[in-house]
């Protein structure tokens, strides 16, 4: 026997109080495992995702994602609101250019926040009133130089730029985590106020507790900046006990 049972026409106003949307390179096997551990919780809801990207990672294959950028907002929650959307690929945010992007995605998904790793991780520095930083990349050196001039432009001093000769996000995934600190360590200076990891791709975020313990600097990654601007888009309050700065800090200006 078959029963149907009519359910009360009480309805939540939403499955998830707050609910974000994560626009994922198709080869990038970090920024969504970072946003489940970051952002993801009984209060926020991330949706996610893939746009089509082909290796190398070069200025040009970074552009051609542009055109792509409005299908993939608008198939996330189709006819439905977003607190935020997040494109997750920092050289593209670079290279492509914060407004640029924004436009692509309000084309696909209108009245919605746009966060970029660049642009959030710019934010947090200055959050962080750091204004010397340093700059640590997986990128080839043409990929890498356009982060120099755009925190330059930012109002950064950039002592220094390190490009690890990289050319494949998926190689760039399997970068091992005591080797990221390694890396860290090495490319801080005596006068750096703040290091900042770039490229989603990388396991960095897991590393900064870490790397902060042994240079007593803070850390910002592109995925670690990217969730914190989520949470503070979504209304969610630092956490003091949070094992990076970032997370815990309680003033941002």
């Amino acid at each position: 026997m078959i029963d149907e049972i009519q359910p009360r026409q009480i309805l939540d106003e939403r499955p998830s109080t707050r609910r974000v949307g994560l626009i994922a390179l198709a080869t990038d096997h970090t920024v969504e495992a970072d946003f489940r551990r970051l952002v993801a919780n009984d209060e926020i809801a991330v949706h996610v995702t893939r746009v089509a990207y082909a290796n190398p990672t070069t200025p040009e294959n970074l552009r051609a994602m542009q055109p792509l950028l409005t299908e993939a907002a608008s198939l996330i929650l189709p006819g439905e609101e977003l607190d935020a959307i997040v494109y997750g690929c920092t050289s593209a945010s670079v290279v492509i250019g914060e407004d640029a992007i924004a436009a692509a995605l309000a084309a696909g998904k209108p009245h919605t926040p746009v966060i970029t790793p660049a642009g959030a991780a710019a934010r947090a520095l200055h959050a962080l009133r750091a204004r010397r930083i340093v700059i640590l990349t997986p990128y080839v050196r043409r990929t890498a130089e356009p982060m120099h001039a755009f925190f330059s432009d930012q109002g950064f001093a950039v002592d220094r730029l390190v490009c690890l000769g990289m050319e494949d996000d998926r190689v760039m995934a399997r970068l091992p985590r005591e080797e990221i600190v390694r890396l860290a360590m090495e490319t801080v200076t005596p006068q750096t106020e703040a290091l900042f990891i770039a490229c989603t791709a990388l396991r960095a975020a897991q590393c900064v507790p870490e790397i902060e313990r042994q240079t007593g600097r803070p850390v910002v990654t592109s995925n670690l900046a990217a969730a914190w601007a989520i949470l503070r888009q979504c209304g969610i309050a630092p956490d003091p006990l949070a094992p990076c700065r970032l997370l815990a800090l309680t003033k941002t200006s």
